[in-house]
């Protein structure tokens, strides 16, 4: 089996995981955190979230967190934004790249920002605009990929047409979403399929998360079909509200691992990794799911 030689995790804890997060993590530990993220070798870390504070309040101090960190040379730091006023402050605070996410589901869209897909693709064309006046980067991503709380099954089509859609405003890359966790192996071939008719897998990114306990499997697949680019959050931080029980993103260590045992580069200091998720777990006053995380800790303390 050929695998990439190489591949690109996208760390998404500081964002996807902390804003999940019940108790409020105070800016100087998301800065610690993400230093310590870079120290690891991530090569890509999603730092904050340009929201509003009223919707979405452990993001409230994104300008804050962006001027207290060390940035790195060798590392793009991101932001997601959901419309113009949002990028506005990403450029203000020195944001060179940000993420924007549509919804393939109507509902789950208009539950979570009050605008079917047709028309919060009209809003991301303006922003992915203005970002071009701008010289920001922008990335898209395309949540309810394998399915929608509300809706069930989404037609790999109109997955598929979202990602072309993203795409064709100037988004350099999509990231395909796994909300809910409900993905496996078997759903990733036939939506990638659909999705290669409309747009180069060079720029498809996956985005699991480990509700059901299928996130390394569908890696798997992923990467036999070419994928080589991978999101994931330290520890396993995150989740999603509308799946209960859910376990947070695929973790960034259990990701890191499999790469290695395959022989995959990707530039990431497990060990270093580790540190960053021990230093944040304490923050959130519960444990992390990373399988990988809680087998290292385990075997330190019986040392």
């Amino acid at each position: 089996m050929r695998y990439p030689s190489r591949v690109t995790v996208v760390e998404v804890g500081p964002r996807d995981g902390l804003q999940n997060e019940a108790a409020t993590i105070p800016t100087a530990d998301k800065i610690g955190f993400v230093d310590r993220l870079s120290s690891a070798g991530l090569p890509v870390i999603e730092v904050s979230a340009f929201v509003s504070p009223k919707w979405v309040p452990q993001m409230a101090d994104a300008s804050q967190v962006f001027a207290g960190i060390l940035r790195k040379e060798h590392v793009r730091y991101t932001a997601l934004v959901p419309n113009l006023e949002g990028l506005e402050r990403a450029h203000a605070s020195g944001v060179k790249e940000v993420g924007i996410m549509a919804a393939a589901s109507d509902t789950f869209s208009l539950r979570n920002i009050n605008q079917d897909v047709d028309a919060s693709l009209d809003a991301y064309r303006a922003v992915c605009a203005r970002a071009s006046e701008l010289h920001i980067r922008v990335r898209g991503y395309v949540s309810t990929a394998f399915g929608c709380p509300f809706e069930g099954e989404v037609p790999p089509v109109r997955v598929a047409a979202v990602a072309e859609a993203l795409m064709n405003m100037g988004t350099f890359e999509v990231a395909i979403s796994d909300t809910i966790g409900i993905a496996h192996p078997g759903r990733v071939r036939g939506v990638v399929a659909v999705i290669a008719d409309r747009v180069p897998l060079r720029a498809v990114a996956l985005h699991f998360h480990d509700t059901r306990g299928t996130a390394l499997a569908n890696v798997m697949t992923a990467l036999e079909l070419g994928i080589s680019t991978f999101d994931a959050s330290a520890g396993g931080l995150g989740g999603c509200p509308y799946a209960p029980g859910a376990t947070g993103n695929l973790a960034t260590e259990d990701l890191t691992y499999l790469l290695n045992g395959l022989g995959i580069e990707t530039g990431v200091d497990l060990n270093a990794l580790v540190q960053a998720s021990a230093f944040v777990e304490p923050k959130g006053g519960h444990p992390l799911p990373s399988r990988y995380y809680r087998a290292t800790m385990a075997m330190a303390q019986a040392q």
